[in-house]
């Protein structure tokens, strides 16, 4: 009895250590899969990004200054959907804010929209994109204003000035009031 459980026991032992510890996801992998011109595989690259959160960041900031515009726009939405996760991606979103393709500076502004108070740092530049030739990136500027809250009261003269002449007008008010902490 005891030569056959001495053997067991180093079999269950060994098994036991060779299994190695589960690993988390290949954020590389993911940003392959995200690049796919197949949507239903960069669609579910997209998700995992999302999920996984920070760790996504850098390879997502990597895409948003490629010179690709359709992966700029995908890596955008992508950080879009990790909202205040994808803070250290606001300095490549407000590069994109001054992009000569609207719908790259409109992606960035709803970005930076989705973020809140982490976009703090991308002010100056939403300020600027209050005088975007295209509405919908003056909008989504003043929107991310607003969603940043209290700490872009430096803004409120800019949106004040846009709100006097802009169709946009109800957007401006309503960041006004969200700066000056009246949700």
């Amino acid at each position: 009895m005891r030569r056959l459980s001495l053997p067991l026991l180093a079999l269950i032992l060994a098994s036991g250590a060779c299994k190695s510890k589960p690993k988390g996801p290949d954020v590389p992998d993911l940003l392959t899969r995200l690049k796919s011109t197949d949507t239903t595989v960069s669609g579910e690259a997209n998700l995992a990004l999302i999920r996984l959160g920070e760790p996504a960041v850098p390879g997502l900031v990597d895409m948003l200054r490629s010179g690709d515009t359709r992966l700029r726009k995908i890596a955008a939405t992508t950080v879009w959907g990790l909202g205040a996760k994808g803070k250290d991606a606001v300095p490549a979103l407000v590069e994109m804010l001054a992009d000569p393709d609207v719908d790259l500076r409109l992606a960035a502004a709803m970005a930076l929209d989705n973020m809140g108070p982490a976009a703090v740092e991308a002010v100056p530049a939403l300020v600027k994109a209050l005088k975007d030739p295209e509405g919908e990136v003056r909008q989504w500027s003043a929107k991310a204003l607003g969603h940043i809250g209290p700490a872009a009261a430096a803004a409120i003269p800019a949106l004040s000035k846009a709100a006097k002449a802009d169709p946009v007008r109800p957007t401006m008010e309503e960041a006004i009031r969200q700066i000056r902490g009246g949700q």
